[in-house]
């Protein structure tokens, strides 16, 4: 991030006033509020009802069964998920509820599936959210040593020809770098990009609370069921790997069927750093939706299905999103501006495979 990126003030600013405008008098016509409401407290209860039950399972019930014993630590997997897309996303951004006490509350849900709520605002809602799609920013598309290639303004190498193939074993490793490496790393990368000082002052407090939460996490997530549980710790160890991977893969498709696909852009600032669109019309041009009719899918996966209205309205709760996909549609179409969405989610993925063959290659 050695260049300074800034987004155009001018260009589609009419779309800009007229979204901003529908997607308000929504709310203000329906009287009701754009955080969320008693349907993200139940949905809340349920997906840590999935990953809290199965666990006191393994640790406190005599287990013979070796693949009951494993299923379980499976369904971990999908609650894991559950929470990350359903509760702790929304109350990091701040639209879970309007008092800032509960988005604090439930933005702790982070800890029990072992990231860290301070990096997770840093990495995703500033630089993802604000830089979409940029390489060099956004660190969703820019993948460690570079063995994933997600731009074409990217360095290909000859590895990357296999991608489409071996990117799936990364997906997986997703949420066990958050647990035992990536948040390490990128605090100390945070502060010399000085990213870190508009939410704390205190790097050592930072430094604290992060080695704290982990040690925790590792304590309750396997020390515990290692001691206590009826299987061997060896299986211990196995089913907390296919939480973890089961946790992964789940994640990242759903990230990155929504901005690594054919029609997602890919820009760049100019040499002085500017861009061509204005930030809410550069989200139009880098995400993509899937699977907007399919209700059950949108609920487990907190609406980030609907991922071009929660780029746009970050701050507003996803119980929402189906609603005001039609305004958000309706008002970029009427200025011309694109609406990318895939039918399924089947399809989403299958086109993010085929840009990944296509960065592999060419």
């Amino acid at each position: 991030m050695s260049q300074t990126v800034k987004f155009s003030r001018t260009n589609n600013a009419e779309f800009v006033k007229a979204v901003k405008a529908n997607v308000g008098n929504y709310f203000k016509d329906k009287k009701i509020s754009k955080f969320g409401n008693y349907r993200m407290v139940l949905k809340s209860l349920f997906m840590l009802t999935l990953y809290l039950t199965p666990y006191f399972f393994i640790i406190l019930a005599d287990i013979e069964n070796t693949w009951i014993f494993l299923g379980l630590w499976a369904i971990m997997g999908f609650g894991m998920s559950g929470i990350g897309l359903s509760i702790m996303h929304d109350a990091n951004h701040g639209s879970y509820s309007k008092k800032p006490i509960w988005n604090k509350i439930m933005s702790g849900a982070i800890y029990l599936v072992g990231a860290n709520a301070l990096n997770w605002k840093i990495q995703h809602n500033v630089l993802h959210h604000t830089y979409t799609n940029i390489s060099g920013h956004d660190q969703d598309i820019d993948a460690p040593f570079g063995l994933l290639r997600f731009s074409p303004h990217q360095k290909r190498m000859k590895i990357h020809k296999y991608q489409h193939f071996y990117a799936w074993f990364f997906y997986s490793l997703l949420t066990l770098t958050w647990a035992f490496d990536a948040d390490f790393r990128q605090i100390y990368d945070f502060k010399r990009l000085d990213l870190i000082k508009g939410y704390r002052k205190n790097f050592s407090g930072v430094m604290f609370e992060l080695i704290f939460f982990k040690a925790l996490y590792y304590v309750y997530i396997l020390a515990i069921p290692m001691i206590l549980s009826s299987q061997p710790w060896w299986i211990c160890l196995a089913g907390f790997l296919m939480m973890q991977m089961i946790s992964g893969v789940v994640l990242a498709s759903i990230f990155q069927s929504a901005h690594v696909v054919p029609v997602a852009d890919f820009p760049i600032p100019d040499k002085d750093g500017k861009m061509e669109n204005n930030w809410l019309v550069h989200q139009l041009h880098t995400t993509a939706n899937f699977a907007q009719k399919n209700k059950a899918f949108t609920w487990f996966v907190g609406g980030l299905n609907h991922q071009v209205e929660h780029h746009l309205f970050p701050t507003i709760c996803h119980v929402h999103y189906p609603k005001i996909s039609k305004i958000v549609k309706e008002t970029a179409e009427e200025y011309g501006l694109p609406y990318h969405s895939y039918p399924t989610f089947r399809s989403a993925v299958a086109q993010h495979v085929k840009l990944l063959k296509d960065f592999g290659r060419s």
